[in-house]
């Protein structure tokens, strides 16, 4: 009986948990079938009627094939080069001798880096951008990449680390160079974790701002996130068209969430087994 009542009370909180994360969502549908008169006057109440007409104005106003070829193009370019980077620096820590106060001197570095927040990066990212003559879409991908090499090289090496080391032994017996172990060897094994690697990556992407509102100039280089400043003017905000345009970008990322989210859970703990 005291299990049941247990139970019962674990699915009451588990309802709340979830109704307070989806209710912002929710209330961002019920308002992108506003006016933006109703939005301001009565934000809380249910729209007058189920009409389109926000998302119509969002189609109109938003050039999406464009965000969402300047969004992939630096998802591209910017994850192609943080696996380059991360893997290899995974691969040294993880499975090559070296002497170990480099070696916890590099974690210490990595662990850094998750503890600075990117906005102190944007002033020093945006001087060097400056600097190189980077700008526009290009921009962006130095920034993408800074922040998220320490996370991605710490989950690496956690998977890494996990792998036997008598693989390494029978690669190199079999006469494989530390190329071919690399390459044939140990990166057809990382799978799991190079594509949470991957959905990680374009989620953040497909979300960030800051960077972009500050590196990117010209409209035609916008990315997704930059959509919702198409519906800002001097004066006046378009509340409706803002909302309306979220929702038809956060969709997408939704649905490509749930589609990988099994590949996100067995990334995330395939390492997990070692320390």
């Amino acid at each position: 009986m005291i299990n049941k009542k247990k139970k019962i009370a674990m699915y009451i909180v588990m309802a709340l948990i979830t109704l307070i994360i989806v209710f912002p969502f929710i209330w961002m549908v019920l308002l992108s079938f506003k006016t933006n008169s109703d939005i301001m006057s009565n934000p809380l109440a249910l729209p007058k009627s189920f009409d389109l007409e926000n998302f119509k104005h969002a189609l109109e106003v938003l050039d999406y094939p464009r965000l969402y070829g300047n969004t992939f193009f630096v998802c591209i370019i910017s994850i192609v080069v943080e696996l380059v980077i991360t893997f290899l620096s995974a691969f040294v820590l993880a499975r090559m001798q070296m002497n170990e106060k480099i070696r916890k001197a590099v974690y210490s570095y990595l662990i850094l880096g998750l503890a600075i927040s990117p906005f102190i990066l944007l002033f020093p990212v945006y001087k060097i951008n400056v600097f190189f003559g980077l700008s526009g879409k290009v921009g962006l991908v130095l920034p993408y990449i800074a922040t998220s090499i320490s996370f991605n090289t710490l989950l690496l090496v956690g998977y890494l680390k996990s792998l036997p080391s008598e693989i390494d032994e029978a690669a190199v017996m079999d006469g494989c160079n530390l190329r071919q172990l690399i390459i044939k060897v140990i990166l057809p094994m990382t799978k799991p974790v190079i594509a949470t690697v991957v959905i990680f990556n374009v989620l953040y992407i497909w979300n960030e701002y800051p960077f972009a509102s500050v590196i990117l100039r010209d409209a035609s280089d916008y990315t997704l996130s930059m959509g919702a400043s198409f519906f800002k003017g001097t004066y006046t905000v378009d509340y409706g068209g803002i909302i309306a345009s979220s929702i038809m970008i956060i969709v997408p990322e939704l649905i490509f969430y749930g589609l990988f989210q099994k590949n996100i859970v067995e990334g995330m703990t395939a390492g997990a087994v070692k320390g």
